[in-house]
């Protein structure tokens, strides 16, 4: 059946689904190691919650059966654990008919969890995730040679990743028409990397040659990956090439490490390490992979007239499996960095009366049911009051702290107040609960941060402060050996105070 394989990407196959199951690993771990304190059951967006407004329809989910943070742990635990097997090689060492279930059960793991996720997994790398994952479940396994038509269906996505991202550029920001955007781009990106900072010092002209490449690989180099061999195999290391660079100059948690195991299921390789014939396929795998074949085109009408519309939009799925989905990426760029820099106070005044954080949960409580929990406290606060400052992991902060390598792995509350400083509405149904849980000392929220200021209790007060960000010049480097400069705009959140369950009314909560 030579017409249905091509066994000449067999080690492009492999490579491929090694690296899918070591960041489907990356991503359970992530959900199991952050959730409690964003969608857990008294997280700031509980999943209960949510589960009550939506439908199984329109958010599939095992958890639509029942709910406990120990099941959901249960669940991100156990995807981790299979996907650590599948990237040592369990799919192989399996017949087809058992391995094809197992890459199935990590799809439909990760698609409950991202399905009541909310916003804190809005973002394209989460649906981008789960199409390649689908995809990935009729790539078959050592026992047959790698199918050409999902071979195919995998460049059709990759194709969509990066000339949709190139589209939505040239019909966005003006800078991208005239290559000015990377004069910003390392300096305002969510996230930057420990180079951001030389990246961003780049010659002017440099900075335009990046931003052509760019264009060049995303607009003109995808149509090349559906030409014959050694073409394709060019194209896809062009685009690798240009998402190393990517992962080099910022983070952005899986999404670039996801495109370069998309392109290599492109690679041909077969230079290095020789065919590999298999047996014809079964007839039942056939039929599975022309069924698969048939819905992802049926599905491709909605992308495809996303990405022939003037009115492009980014990163969106069409359905709640989140099987054929529209990607795009920075079609505006940022000139100015705002930061959310965070500040609590342990000074109280004479005779103050803290109310008691160890009624923590019955605080959570409060604010899942909608009632004010912080009361605005800015005239109270002394004078002299010293406040001390939260350290984010990945977020900009300190000025002195260079910024770290975090991406593939995800940040996921980082990433939120990043949205939040650009403006609050994104925080709106959950930042409230964030200053509460600083407010408790929460210790699912604190795990979250790197640095507590409030080892030995909680905050009498909590305060948001906005500040302009920028990187330092050279000659600021060298003398202060700040990383960032940063000035103070305004107070996003004045300082506020947990309010005591006995003081249920009046308008002084947080605005």
């Amino acid at each position: 059946m030579e017409w249905f394989t091509a066994p000449e990407l067999w080690m492009g196959r492999t490579v491929f689904q090694r690296g899918l199951a070591v960041l489907y690993c990356v991503a359970f771990l992530s959900a199991a190691l952050q959730f409690r304190a964003l969608i857990g059951e008294r997280g700031m967006l509980p999943v209960p919650a949510f589960l009550r407004r939506t439908t199984p329809l329109r958010s599939p989910s095992l958890f639509h059966w029942r709910y406990s943070d120990r099941l959901f742990a249960a669940v991100a635990w156990s995807g981790a654990g299979l996907a650590a097997a599948m990237a040592a090689g369990a799919g192989d060492a399996v017949p087809l008919a058992v391995a094809m279930p197992l890459w199935l059960v990590l799809w439909g793991l990760y698609l409950s969890i991202v399905n009541v996720g909310q916003t804190w997994y809005s973002f394209g790398w989460e649906s981008l995730l789960l199409e390649t994952g689908f995809l990935a479940v009729f790539l078959g396994n050592d026992d047959v040679a790698p199918p050409l038509l999902v071979l195919l269906l995998l460049r059709w996505l990759l194709f969509r990743v990066e000339f949709g991202a190139g589209l939505i550029k040239i019909r966005g920001d003006a800078c991208w028409r005239n290559l000015t955007c990377l004069y910003h781009h390392h300096e305002t990106q969510p996230m930057p990397g420990p180079l951001s900072w030389f990246f961003h010092r780049l010659p002017g002209p440099l900075h335009r040659v990046e931003a052509a490449a760019n264009h060049v690989v995303q607009l003109g180099v995808p149509f090349l990956l559906f030409a014959p061999q050694p073409v394709a195999s060019v194209a896809a290391g062009l685009m690798i090439a240009t998402q190393l660079w990517l992962v080099l100059s910022g983070n952005f948690a899986w999404l670039n490490w996801l495109t370069i195991v998309l392109a290599a299921s492109a690679l041909d390789l077969s230079a290095l390490t020789g065919d590999h014939p298999r047996p014809d396929p079964p007839l039942w795998y056939v039929v599975l992979v022309l069924a698969l074949t048939a819905v992802v085109l049926v599905r491709s009408h909605r992308p495809v007239r996303n990405l022939l519309s003037r009115d492009q939009a980014m990163n969106r799925s069409y359905d709640p499996f989140h099987l054929v989905n529209t990607y795009g990426a920075f079609g505006t760029v940022g000139r100015v960095r705002h930061e959310i820099v965070v500040e609590g106070t342990g000074d109280v005044p004479p005779g103050h009366v803290r109310p008691d954080a160890r009624r923590a949960d019955e605080y959570k409580d409060r604010d899942r049911a909608g009632e004010p929990v912080l009361a605005r406290a800015d005239r109270e606060v002394p004078a002299d009051a010293v406040w001390r400052e939260y350290g984010f992991k990945g977020k900009p902060g300190d000025p002195h702290r260079w910024p770290r390598q975090y991406a593939p792995w995800h940040l996921r509350l980082d990433w939120l107040l990043w949205f939040v400083a650009l403006s609050p509405s994104y925080g709106a149904p959950w930042f409230d609960g964030f200053v509460l849980r600083l407010l408790l000392n929460d210790e699912d929220l604190v795990r979250l941060i790197r640095h507590n200021p409030f080892p030995d209790g909680p905050p009498a007060y909590v305060r948001c402060r906005l500040y302009r960000y920028r990187f330092t010049t050279w000659r600021e480097l060298r003398e202060s050996h700040d990383c960032w400069h940063r000035t103070y705009l305004r107070d996003m959140v004045p300082p506020v105070r947990l309010r005591p369950p006995v003081d249920r009314a009046g308008s002084d909560g947080l605005p």
